[in-house]
């Protein structure tokens, strides 16, 4: 089955973005992503890392891109990256949230685990083809409004 079957991966991440958010299973900033890939790692499901120019040579993000990837790796989280951070900013905070903390946003599984979202599992496979590209970390353009 090929990845271009199915719904755009930016719609999937869309959805799992704003289901997530209703939730509570959103969070969203470095350090705080950071804090709970440290204390509870296996409540982390998806991590989406967020860039655009202005940041591009910000080196002390990319060493936390670089910490927070080698993680997902390591603990066999699905990571993206999304090129479109005010696109995502707005989807995770609304127009008020800080932009510098959507850099990384984390979805973390429901506590009883029960649950999974459908549009989480087609980014969890979207993924996966991607890695067995050699693609680890694949870039996913959301969607406009």
């Amino acid at each position: 089955r090929h990845i271009s079957s199915m719904q755009s991966p930016g719609k999937s991440l869309k959805e799992a973005l704003v289901c997530a958010q209703s939730e509570g299973r959103l969070t969203v900033g470095v350090y705080e992503s950071a804090k709970i890939m440290t204390d509870d790692p296996d409540s982390v499901s998806f991590c989406v890392l967020a860039t655009d120019e202005e940041f591009e040579c910000d080196i002390a993000l990319q060493i936390h891109f670089t910490l927070i990837q080698s993680f997902c790796f390591d603990n066999d989280i699905s990571i993206v990256r999304v090129s479109d951070m005010q696109r995502l900013a707005e989807l995770v905070g609304g127009k008020t949230q800080q932009l510098e903390d959507a850099h990384c946003v984390l979805i973390t599984s429901p506590a009883d685990g029960s649950w999974e979202d459908p549009s989480l599992e087609k980014l969890h496979l979207f993924c996966e083809e991607s890695r067995r590209l050699n693609d680890w970390v694949p870039e996913i353009s959301l969607p406009e409004r």
